[in-house]
């Protein structure tokens, strides 16, 4: 069991599953995990194979770097980064490319990081890159982690948000075709997104009072109905109502002008109405930095924002910061919950709420 103590005196234990092992999710773990500063604030447990981790680090040429083996979380030597070994079988190591293999041991760290969750033995998760089509089965038909996790963890609501620094950008719709978005779009569905977002700014990050910016679906945010009229009949009536609501949100904006002229800065949270719209100007911004948080879930999870970037796996090209970031992250999620829940005497237990391209 996991015990909570003064607040700043918290050692978040976090789980970081290994990804898909032929791309760079292992390079960005060991050089996360290699600077030991971070063990002042983590205590980590990587979900994967130790004789794979042992590949990557002889291929990243750290001979200074190792894994404590332990067989569960609970015994994790908060002084050392540990693994869990997901398999005991042969592991074929295929670089850069994707593997039914490689799919299958990435949905059982994945599947093992959960239950840890569950079970309490993890504070948080942060999840390194899959590649989504092999990992497809009867276990997992996810477009990816996002959709996975919410039904794992009994969460209708939900939002992915890409944060970077004081940059957090969330979507309406998220893994759906663009000629979807259109006839997805519905007041009801901006108002649950923006309620998440609104709760998640408040009690993730800390911010008593967020503002959040709607963008536009149309060109020109539709010109007052001349490209079109979503703006006009279901955006429009939404920001209304979250101000009906409490909600300080405002917009629509063109997306274009609103980041060319740099006014996503005044803002702690922008709400895209779909997927390119908000990741494009976000990742142009903080590509190596960018972190994936899923808001709304009874747990703390976040990844880098980026994929498994086969094409540099194997390479030592990869750049850790955004895992580092994610990491990072996801312990001051962790701790703002808890400042959050006894401020506002939450009754939840601790336990419960506790190219490089691409987006889990």
């Amino acid at each position: 069991m996991i015990k909570v103590e003064k607040n700043e005196e918290i050692r978040v234990k976090v789980g970081i599953t290994h990804g898909d092992l032929n791309g760079i999710g292992y390079e960005i773990i060991i050089k996360s995990l290699h600077d030991q500063r971070i063990l002042d604030l983590i205590t980590p447990v990587v979900y994967g194979v130790s004789k794979v981790a042992s590949y990557h680090r002889k291929v990243l040429d750290m001979n200074d770097f190792n894994f404590n083996l332990v067989k569960n979380a609970d015994v994790a030597n908060p002084k050392r980064s540990n693994i869990v070994n997901v398999t005991e079988e042969e592991v074929k190591i295929d670089i850069g490319k994707s593997t039914s293999m490689a799919g299958d041991l990435a949905y059982k760290a994945l599947e093992k990081a959960c239950q840890d969750l569950q079970e309490n033995h993890l504070n948080v998760m942060v999840t390194a890159p899959i590649n989504k089509k092999n990992i497809q089965s009867e276990d997992f038909h996810f477009p990816g982690h996002t959709e996975y996790l919410a039904e794992k963890f009994g969460s209708k609501d939900f939002l992915m948000l890409m944060v970077s620094n004081n940059i957090r950008i969330g979507v309406v719709t998220g893994h759906i075709p663009l000629k979807d978005v259109s006839s997805q779009l519905s007041k009801e569905l901006i108002m649950q997104k923006l309620r998440i977002m609104d709760n998640s700014l408040k009690r993730d990050f800390s911010i008593p009072k967020p503002k959040i910016a709607l963008l536009g679906m149309n060109p020109h945010a539709g010109d007052n109905g001349l490209l079109g009229m979503e703006e006009e009949e279901i955006i429009i009536p939404a920001v209304k109502q979250a101000f009906d609501e409490g909600i300080h949100a405002y917009g629509p904006y063109a997306a274009d002008g609103f980041f060319g002229s740099s006014a996503f800065t005044k803002f702690d949270g922008v709400l895209a109405m779909y997927h390119d719209q908000g990741l494009i100007p976000f990742k142009a911004l903080s590509f190596e930095s960018g972190v994936n948080y899923t808001a709304g879930l009874p747990i703390v999870r976040t990844s880098p924002a980026h994929g498994t970037a086969f094409e540099i796996a194997g390479k030592n090209e990869a750049s850790p910061e955004s895992m580092r970031a994610a990491i990072y992250l996801a312990a001051d999620i962790y701790r703002n919950r808890i400042s959050y829940d006894k401020l506002n005497k939450n009754p939840l237990p601790i336990g419960e709420n506790g190219g490089q391209n691409g987006d889990q």
